[in-house]
């Protein structure tokens, strides 16, 4: 009952506006022309009764999209369900059809998500093995895959085993506004993150960073890899290198999403030469680096504002704003539930690369409505001059020849009219729960071949139809 609520109270897509203007258009045309077939006829001395004038609104009238729009909007809804998507709202599914720009995290979307350490790179007068040690310090309490990997490999290669630690000590967590994490412990402040944000950390503390500091940083980032460096008090210690690996097939999925008008854009806290370097090797549109809450409420604003609609993934608190302020905002279902309640659906696998299927069942969704919508209107054009002559054909012999169909009679012309229309709506009800195989292109692409299959194909079928549904009306005296 609430979704009944929610779907009948909810914010219609421009979409759906359009449809709705379109159909109360066909039924306003339509409406006067039967209406007036009435005193026209009795004007020029001809019959139609009101039964064959009841039957011809309602086969003209456009019922048959009308009739399938709940079906098609039900089976977008089904085809995220199966993925392990649940939408908040119809107009979330809507929207992500007419998503333009697409905004990803790098990590676990665009790339594998297992960063792994490679490396460890000391500056000034320290050594490999003192910046291992004092990393593995610092990832103490870092539970996260990169954190882990710091602790094996300073173990692998020198031996330092994770210490038990003991007196006074504090953790320092990672914040997406210091960009560090650490560990304070007998009287020593460890901390390990952004180059940037060490630096600034390691000269308020009163140090100096090493001159040859932002030469490594450099080269790793270059590299695509991620540096993290690590300062013991005012002294910067060196850098670490984690190593990231791009999904293979993602480079085609950007490709497609390009080819149907959409723009990628990476998001990542890397620095803006990892980024770009990231960003070049996925093919991705765009990237936003060194990336805040702040910076990506900026970035989806600047999108809408140009009249784009934006979609985005998050899981944290710090993402409910943007999740909200975006079209369509994907939660992950092991995020927190600000996120959750911020985005307008959630994906129960927790996996960002979802939202990539999200816009194709969204575009699956928009095809199908615009595929049935140009067949229905084409279906209703045919119809019309269909039946019409044959309703006159007794008082003016000469409307003879526009009765290309031949149709037997009125009776026969219009019973053949409402049972096609019958048939065809519960022959359409499969194609609108399946759905309309989708095919990244373009939307020029999408309207020619909407014209050709649907548009062409629904103003033939008509023809063939009604004339079967007479000849077989006639031959059992039916009518």
């Amino acid at each position: 009952m609430i979704g009944l609520v929610e779907g009948a109270n909810r914010q219609k897509t421009p979409n759906e506006i359009a449809l709705t203007i379109l159909l109360a258009v066909l039924t306003i045309v339509f409406l006067p022309v039967v209406v007036v077939l009435q005193p026209f006829g009795h004007y020029a001395g001809a019959t139609v009764s009101v039964v064959i004038l009841v039957s011809l609104l309602v086969c003209l009238i456009p019922t048959t999209i009308g009739a399938l729009l709940s079906a098609i909007g039900i089976a977008g809804m089904d085809r995220l369900v199966q993925r392990n998507v649940l939408a908040m709202s119809g107009r979330a599914v809507e929207a992500a059809g007419d998503v333009q720009t697409l905004l990803l995290d790098k990590t676990g979307t665009i790339t594998l998500g297992n960063r792994m350490t490679s490396g460890f790179f000391p500056v000034g007068r320290h050594t490999e093995q003192e910046l291992a040690d004092t990393a593995q310090l610092a990832s103490l309490a870092d539970e996260t895959s990169e954190g882990r990997s710091i602790v094996v490999l300073a173990k692998e290669r020198f031996g330092i085993r994770e210490r038990e630690l003991t007196g006074d000590h504090t953790f320092v967590p990672f914040t997406a506004t210091t960009r560090m994490s650490g560990l304070d412990v007998d009287g020593r402040e460890i901390r390990k993150g952004a180059a940037e944000s060490v630096k600034a950390w390691s000269t308020a503390q009163g140090g100096t960073p090493p001159p040859e500091l932002d030469e490594v940083v450099d080269d790793i980032a270059r590299a695509g890899s991620t540096p993290l460096t690590v300062a013991d008090g005012p002294e910067i210690i060196g850098v670490i290198e984690l190593k990231d690996v791009v999904k293979q097939g993602i480079q085609e999925k950007f490709a497609e999403m390009r080819g149907m008008g959409i723009r990628t854009v990476m998001i990542t806290g890397d620095n803006p030469l990892t980024a770009a370097a990231i960003a070049q090797e996925a093919g991705v549109d765009d990237y936003l680096a060194e990336a805040t809450p702040e910076t990506k409420m900026e970035l989806i604003r600047s999108e809408q504002e140009g009249g784009k609609l934006v979609a985005m993934t998050g899981d944290g608190t710090n993402d409910a704003p943007a999740l909200a302020q975006a079209d369509v905002g994907v939660a992950m279902n092991t995020g927190t539930t600000a996120a959750k309640e911020a985005g307008n659906m959630v994906d129960l696998d927790s996996n960002p690369t979802k939202l990539i299927d999200v816009v194709e069942i969204g575009k699956q969704l928009l095809i199908t409505r615009g595929s049935l919508t140009t067949f229905s209107i084409a279906n209703d054009v045919a119809k019309y001059f269909a039946i019409i002559p044959v309703i006159f054909i007794a008082t003016y012999p000469q409307l003879k020849s526009l009765n290309v169909m031949h149709l037997h009679s009125q009776t026969s012309a219009v019973l053949s009219a409402v049972i096609f229309n019958a048939l065809i709506i519960v022959a359409l009800i499969p194609l609108a729960l399946r759905g309309v195989k989708f095919r990244p292109a373009s939307a020029a692409a999408i309207l020619r071949r909407n014209v050709w299959i649907y548009g062409v194909g629904g103003i033939i079928l008509p023809f063939f139809g009604i004339k079967l549904i007479d000849l077989i009306i006639t031959a059992l005296h039916a009518y």
